[in-house]
């Protein structure tokens, strides 16, 4: 019975991932500014949206249990590091971002639902669902090639097109110099965080055992 409640509740938010994310994309390109073209790329180039986009893709593979496909978000140790970069998606958005405008409508419902609903409860399906017993204190390492990997392809995109997702790198209004420090920071605080989670998985464990 729980195991059917449990399935109900992720195919729920699978779907109501793959909706929102599909909204927020119906939405950018009703309201753009640029060709369509340019519009799908920027809509890419948001941390918000390729980190929902693997959570999305989380619930759907625990959902389908494929073998061999997408069976890399099916790895504990990858739904971990999800976690973290939801998380970071989460605490910077409500933190910093949130301020910096007033989306009505449905902009706001999407909003809500990428920045917190999702977040929240992917983390909560991390912590109550996700076998964490593998997870080292090196694995930190590698979780954060991802964001590293974003941050270069944005910096240097932008360096092209004078476009960036996020005030904080926007090296046009704030230099190189501010946006480099920024950088590092953000790094230093992807691994600060990607070291709690693990010690809050390795407790979690520690509990339980």
């Amino acid at each position: 019975m729980k195991e059917n409640k449990s399935a109900k509740i992720e195919l729920l938010f699978s779907i109501l991932c793959w909706i929102t994310i599909i909204t927020q994309f119906i939405v950018m390109i009703d309201n753009r500014v640029t060709s369509i073209t340019e519009t799908t790329i920027r809509f890419f180039t948001f941390f918000t949206i390729l980190t929902n986009i693997l959570v999305a893709i989380v619930f759907t593979a625990v959902l389908i249990k494929p073998k061999r496909k997408f069976s890399f978000f099916l790895n504990p140790i990858n739904q971990s590091a999800i976690a973290v970069y939801i998380f970071v998606v989460g605490f910077v958005y409500n933190l910093i971002l949130r301020f910096l405008w007033q989306p009505q409508g449905v902009q706001r419902i999407v909003d809500e639902m990428l920045h917190t609903i999702i977040p929240i409860y992917y983390i909560l399906y991390w912590y109550f669902k996700s076998n964490t017993k593998s997870i080292l204190w090196k694995n930190f390492i590698n979780w954060l090639i991802y964001p590293i990997v974003y941050l270069v392809v944005i910096m240097i995109r932008g360096s092209f097109s004078n476009y960036y997702p996020y005030p904080f790198v926007n090296v046009t209004s704030l230099g190189i110099d501010k946006v480099f420090i920024n950088i590092i920071l953000l790094t230093l605080f992807f691994g600060g965080v990607a070291i709690a989670f693990i010690g809050i998985a390795k407790w979690k464990n520690k509990r339980i055992s």
